[in-house]
């Protein structure tokens, strides 16, 4: 690997930020690859957004430095950074069209460019016959598409995208899932953020769960599955039939043909694999990784319980 490639995309190095009395980011340290799809995970209150604001340059750190591309966080960085937050901030009597060119010459486009732009995307988004209307026309899914373009129309290479497809139908989510991808090959660096763990899963690359202001997980999201697996083996059989008692074996659950078990930590999944086999006709065994859901709920439950 080369010096360049070495370099994380975002460095964030000890960060911390206190509102009065509460600490709400404390002395976090992150880095987040180039051209990735990055979800920051969390329970209410973990210190998310007070994250991104000092990622953005909208507040900055007490403590700790923010790095881009291996040099310090600048004002001017703030025009190739795309955000999209929870809240929308669109002006709810302008015109759909006029806002997105006056939002994207703001981010340093020209006004030919921002509105080619805007009817590029406005099309894309299956919104373009409403361009003349007034957000507060819009209903709340058209609303977080139009926050959606002011967000990526500008090519910044930073996206950050506060719980995306809150509002969206399934079509549309879709429709939004694959112009993030998209954007990902383009070469942005995208962080995202949502409590829709099943979201982060199909499009994540890698994830950081923050609690109480620091990161406690962190990692590729299939090695993280990986390494929060339990014994536990998905079965198909080539016809529906009991299991056979096996010692250290535990049935989980039977829909048809399909079983799923849970082994004892001292038996040797092979071999049990192969005493099975000589009663029953495996079709399919696989092992059961932990969904994101399921391990986001473990290592919280776990901290509170401390």
């Amino acid at each position: 690997m080369n010096s360049t490639q070495a370099i994380p995309f975002l460095n964030i190095q000890g960060v911390t930020k206190k509102y009065a009395t509460k600490v709400a980011v404390n002395a976090l340290s992150l880095k987040i690859p180039p051209g990735v799809i990055f979800g920051l995970l969390g329970p209410n209150g973990a210190g998310k957004t007070s994250l991104i604001r000092m990622i953005t340059g909208i507040t900055a750190p007490d403590e700790g430095v923010v790095e881009i591309e291996g040099r310090a966080f600048k004002e001017s960085d703030q025009q190739w950074i795309g955000y999209m937050p929870e809240e929308r901030g669109l002006y709810k009597k302008m015109k759909i069209a006029e806002q997105l060119q006056y939002l994207l010459q703001l981010k340093g486009m020209t006004g030919k460019a921002a509105l080619e732009a805007t009817e590029y995307w406005l099309e894309r988004l299956e919104i373009a016959s409403w361009k003349n209307r007034k957000v507060e026309e819009l209903s709340k899914g058209m609303q977080q598409k139009i926050q959606f373009i002011a967000t990526i129309a500008h090519k910044p290479k930073l996206i950050i995208l506060d719980e995306p497809f809150s509002g969206l139908d399934p079509l549309n989510s879709k429709l939004v899932e694959d112009i993030i991808h998209e954007l990902k090959e383009d070469g942005a660096t995208i962080l995202f953020s949502t409590h829709r763990m099943e979201q982060v899963e199909q499009l994540c690359d890698e994830i950081a769960l923050v609690d109480k202001g620091i990161v406690v997980l962190e990692g590729n999201v299939k090695d993280i599955r990986r390494r929060y697996r339990k014994s536990i083996y998905n079965i198909v059989l080539e016809e529906e039939a009991p299991l056979p008692p096996l010692k250290g074996v535990t049935l989980l659950s039977q829909k048809g043909d399909s079983y799923q078990i849970q082994l004892d930590s001292n038996l040797d999944a092979r071999s049990f694999i192969q005493e099975l086999n000589q009663t029953c006709h495996i079709q399919k065994v696989e092992l059961h990784l932990p969904s994101l859901s399921d391990i986001f709920i473990e290592v919280v439950s776990q901290r509170k319980s401390k």
